[in-house]
């Protein structure tokens, strides 16, 4: 139990060192003048599907303080906005996939889960928006509100749809190896490029595609790798 224990404590610093790190690797940013996007939510969501929402929850709130500390100049209200987007996003996707009747631990799922992430973390940040910004920035609420549509809701709608696609290309594969190598408990399933995969792969490579030449092109975001 106690190798157990420490194995699993090994894996999740992994994922959060990992979900740390993509913060330097993949981001665009000055989309709208003030906005980032990144891809930590999609690392930490594969490590919330594999352990459960509260670890997942907890390496949110870890990578949150690491990035106001090292990596961001927004100070404690950034803090705030990364962590409830990062932990929503993660808590429902895990939850639906983990512990939904019917649904738990299948690919139908695993797309449930993230669909509603989608939803309720775009919902939630544009409600977040309407109360942190005026604060942070000193405008009135009803600038923030003028946003809403040109600006805000369409960024934070592509921002999880891109962290949901690269969870789908990802866990799969991911999941099994890491089972096959006995770094996680479990019985390998056969990961085989079937239709059905090839499909979700390529469907997930466009999403991405499509969202990151939007995001540069139509909203000026600059593209940061490496």
């Amino acid at each position: 139990m106690k190798k157990h224990n420490i194995r699993r404590y090994v894996v999740l610093a992994v994922f959060a060192a990992f979900a740390y790190a993509s913060l330097y690797v993949f981001r665009i940013s000055g989309i709208g003048g003030f906005l980032t996007l990144d891809i930590k939510d999609a690392i930490i969501t594969i490590c919330a599907m594999l352990f459960g929402p509260v670890s997942g929850v907890a390496i949110a709130l870890l990578v949150s303080l690491l990035e106001m500390v090292t990596a961001s100049g927004t100070g404690p209200w950034g803090f705030l906005m990364n962590f409830v987007s990062s932990a929503v996003f993660t808590a429902v996707g895990s939850s639906i996939y983990r512990y939904a009747p019917k649904l738990k631990k299948t690919l139908s799922g695993a797309v449930s889960g993230l669909v509603a992430s989608v939803l309720l973390t775009t919902l939630c940040m544009l409600l977040m928006n309407l109360w942190v910004t005026p604060i942070y920035y000193g405008i009135e609420v009803e600038a923030v509100q003028e946003m809403m549509l040109p600006l805000l809701l369409p960024f934070n709608f592509i921002k999880t749809i891109m962290n949901a696609a690269i969870v789908l290309i990802l866990y799969k594969p991911l999941s099994t190896a890491m089972k096959r190598a006995r770094v996680i408990e479990g019985i390998p399933e056969n990961f085989r490029f079937d239709k059905k995969t090839i499909a979700m792969l390529v469907c997930g490579a466009l999403i991405l595609v499509v969202c990151t030449v939007f995001l540069i092109v139509a909203m000026d975001g600059q593209f940061k790798l490496w």
